[in-house]
This record gives C-alpha cells, sequence and structure tokens, in this order.
C-alpha cells in the first residue's frame, strides 16, 4: 500500500456516523458558552452597563465552574419517559438542548438596559443548561466509539466548536448590525433579532440527538466488583433496602471517582489540583473585559466580528494545531510550560494596544499572538488532563477537571471591571500578565514530580 493511500484509509475514520456527529454536537456546544461569557459582554456594554457590573455577569460562569456537582446525577440518573425513549446519553443531552434553546429566547426577549436581574437569570439558565449538555456530551463520546476513533471524535468536536464560536461572536455582532439602523444610539431590537437566531440554532443539536444512535457502553467487571463490594461493606454497617441502594450508589456515582484521583496521585494530587484550577487564569481573566475594552477603545461591531471574532478564533485553531505538534515533538508538560508563557506574555501586547486607540492594525497583531498561544495552550493543556484521567471514571473526573479549571478563574474574573474602573486599562492588562507567573512554577514542580513517577515507576 502506497503512502498517499495509507492517508486515504486513515481519513475515512471521519466518514463514520458518530464521528461525523460528533461536529454538530460540538458545535451545539460551543454555542451557548460565547453567547453568556462573550458576546454577552459587548451587548451590556453597548446598553451603557457599567464595567463593574459587566465583570460581576462573569461569575455566570462559575456554572461551568461547579458542574462536577451534578455530573454524577447526569451519568446516573434516569429522566422519566425520556431515557426509556431516547436512552440514558441522549435523554439528558436532548433535555439540556431545550433548555438552553428556551433559556436564550429569554434573553432575547430581556432589555438589560431596563430589566438587568432577568438578563442574569435568563443567562445563568443558559450556562447552567450548557454545562449540563457538556456532561452528557463527554460522556457520550467517551462510550461512542472504541479507543481507536477518540483522537477523530475529538477532532471533528473541535472543528464543530470553533465554528459555533465563530457563530455566536461575529455572527452575532454581524446579525445585530445588520438590522441596527445606527451604530451610535443603543437599540434592543438588534440583540434580540440576533439572539432569537441563536436559539433557532440550537436546532442543530436537536436534530443531532434524534438522529444518532444510544451508545452501547457495558459497565467492566471490575466496576461490578468494586460496588459489590461497597454494597457488602454497607451492609454489615447496618444499611438495608432503599437506603442501602442510595447508599452504594452515592458512593458509585460521587465518592469513588475522587477516591480514585487521590489514591492514584497521593500528595501530588494538591498539586495537580492548584495546576489545573490556575492554568488558564492569565486568558480568563484578560478575556472577560476584551469585548467591553473594543466597545471603548471605539471599535465598531463588524471591526470586532471580523478581526476578534472569524480571524481571532482561525489564529487559535492554527495555534491548537501547533500546539498538537509540539505536543508529540517536545512532549506535554515542556508545551504546557511555552503555552502558559505565550498566555501569559501575550497580555502585554493589549497594554500596548491601549496606548494606540482606536487601531486596527495593531488590533490584528494583538490578536493574532494572543489567540495564537492560547491555542497552544489549550492543545497541551487537553493532552495534560487526558493523562490524568481513569477511563474507570472518565466522565466524572473529567467534569471536575473541566470545572475547576474555570472555578479561580471565573471568581477572579468577577472582580475585573472593579479594577479597570480603580486603576485603567494599561494596568489591568499586566496585572492578567503577572498573574500567570505563578502558573509557570506549578507545571515546572509538575513535570519534576511526573519524572520522578515516571523514573521510579510509582503510577504503574
Amino acid at each position: 500500500m502506497s503512502a498517499s493511500s495509507g492517508w486515504l484509509a486513515s481519513l475515512k475514520v471521519y466518514a463514520h456516523p458518530r464521528v461525523a456527529g460528533m461536529f454538530f454536537l460540538g458545535f451545539s456546544a460551543g454555542l451557548p458558552l460565547i453567547l453568556v461569557l462573550g458576546t454577552l459582554s459587548y451587548w451590556l456594554r453597548e446598553a451603557g452597563v457599567d464595567r463593574s457590573t459587566i465583570g460581576y455577569f462573569s461569575w455566570i460562569g462559575l456554572a461551568y465552574g461547579f458542574k462536577w456537582v451534578w455530573s454524577p446525577l447526569v451519568d446516573r440518573l434516569p429522566l422519566p419517559l425520556l431515557t426509556r425513549l431516547f436512552g440514558r446519553r441522549r435523554a439528558w443531552l436532548l433535555l439540556s438542548q431545550l433548555a438552553i434553546a428556551a433559556a436564550l429566547v429569554g434573553m432575547a426577549g430581556t432589555d438589560p438596559a431596563q430589566t438587568l436581574e432577568r438578563m442574569a437569570w435568563c443567562a445563568l439558565a443558559v450556562a447552567f443548561a450548557s454545562a449540563t449538555q457538556d456532561i452528557a456530551l463527554d460522556a457520550y463520546r467517551i462510550e461512542a466509539v472504541e479507543q481507536r476513533l477518540q483522537g477523530a471524535m475529538a477532532a471533528t468536536y473541535q472543528g464543530g466548536y470553533r465554528i459555533a464560536m465563530i457563530v455566536a461572536s461575529a455572527g452575532v455582532l454581524w446579525l445585530a448590525a445588520s438590522v441596527d439602523l445606527t451604530d451610535t444610539v443603543y437599540e434592543h431590537g438588534p440583540w434580540r433579532f440576533a439572539y432569537l437566531v441563536m436559539a433557532a440554532c440550537m436546532g442543530v443539536g436537536v436534530v443531532t440527538t434524534l438522529l444518532i444512535r444510544e451508545p452501547d457502553a457495558p459497565v467492566s467487571e471490575d466496576t461490578v466488583q468494586r460496588e459489590a463490594r461497597t454494597r457488602e461493606w454497607l451492609a454489615r454497617e447496618g444499611l438495608h433496602g432503599p437506603l442501602l441502594a442510595l447508599a452504594a450508589w452515592v458512593h458509585g456515582a460521587m465518592v469513588s471517582p475522587f477516591v480514585d484521583f487521590v489514591r492514584r496521585y497521593r500528595w501530588q494530587a494538591v498539586l495537580l489540583l492548584a495546576l489545573i484550577g490556575s492554568y488558564r487564569i492569565s486568558d480568563v481573566v484578560m478575556g472577560i473585559m476584551a469585548n467591553a475594552f473594543y466597545v471603548d477603545m471605539g471599535y465598531t461591531k463588524d471591526e470586532v466580528a471580523s478581526v476578534a471574532k472569524v480571524y481571532g478564533v482561525g489564529m487559535t485553531i492554527a495555534g491548537a494545531a501547533i500546539g498538537g505538534v509540539l505536543t508529540a515533538r517536545m512532549g506535554v508538560m515542556k508545551t504546557l510550560f511555552l503555552g502558559a508563557l505565550l498566555s501569559s506574555a501575550t497580555n502585554l501586547l493589549f497594554v500596548w494596544l491601549a496606548g494606540r486607540g482606536h487601531d486596527v492594525n495593531g488590533l490584528i497583531f494583538a490578536v493574532s499572538a494572543d489567540n495564537l498561544s492560547a491555542g497552544i495552550a489549550s492543545s497541551a493543556f487537553v493532552a495534560y488532563l487526558s493523562g490524568l484521567t481513569n477511563v474507570a471514571y472518565s466522565a466524572t473526573q473529567y467534569a471536575l477537571f473541566s470545572s475547576l479549571m474555570l472555578l479561580l478563574p471565573k471568581f477572579v474574573a468577577g472582580f475585573s471591571g472593579v479594577y479597570v474602573d480603580a486603576h485603567g486599562y494599561e494596568a489591568f492588562f499586566t496585572g492578567t500578565a503577572l498573574i500567570g507567573l505563578p502558573v509557570l512554577v506549578l507545571v515546572l514542580l509538575a513535570a519534576r514530580a511526573r519524572g520522578r513517577d515516571q523514573g521510579g515507576g510509582a503510577r504503574g
């Protein structure tokens, strides 16, 4: 077989129905995230909402940071009627997607200049339903195909996710601008129209969920035996009947995944959790004020849509591809360090941009470097998290890791508007670069611990 025919045979994995379907499910996952944590801040600023309040709105993203709390329910709790009709994974996917669409309609019908509290509740509903969809989708992805197709599943998911980012950012701005009679006076109508279109776009996920088949993932014998031993222990402690069943379920769904992580990594668990919880802090905190910064610097919707959204997302995809190559060539930890260093350093470009005022060429340069570094960091970080996960508890542990990844950054980001009001954009962007420096130390410590374990065979 020639090299070219070998590559063509490898590409056939993307014709697998579940691999192709993952593109559309990735779109469904990426759409609501940007609508509540990115584009909404532009809408709020244009509506005259002060920067401090916009910063507090970013706390809505904490719903993603706490999704590990209810991930065991999504993992094991059947939904009345829906589970019987569609299966466990598809039932939760369908319920969450319909809830997202309904909450987006609520956001569309709310003018933040008049009823800001209602907007907050609707956005929180979108975030909660979106986080639930993420939990169900991660579980579906892990169970739907065998190991050899997981790379293709991840690739199509990321493709759909990034397309959704463009639609939910640049697409919304273009839609709003297309019906906006004036770019100087705020009107609710253009934003209502754009967000109603976004609610309709959730139909992509709904239709895909209805078309895909429920995965068949039998519980491993090891898990069965472990849960049987747990039930025996609980019975010896005096639990019987429904109380015994409930206690055994809680232990297997909520306790075992976390005990497994601590048992495998021992004292290093604290170090690893600290690294996971802080790795993206520089990017996330800076990103909350980015849209408000664009408005205050006088950039139009079309300029922001073209440069920061479409072009920026393209640079992120390019960075992710580079990060994948670097991870294969240099290893995970070296690429993880490089990504953290670049993510912090490129925030200083926005200090330079703030001093130039309205400069489209400067915006292109800053966004290019920032998004390229973010793509490299993200690629390395996903590879790192995947290596930490035990396949026996992949859904719950992945929910824990991805939740922890956003918890601290989103909390700190809530004060970003207050900081900008007090000290200005230049000081804020400098601060976001500096808070990324401790991450470099954590990466070095984690790399040293990883090297010792691999050298001594501690992890087996």
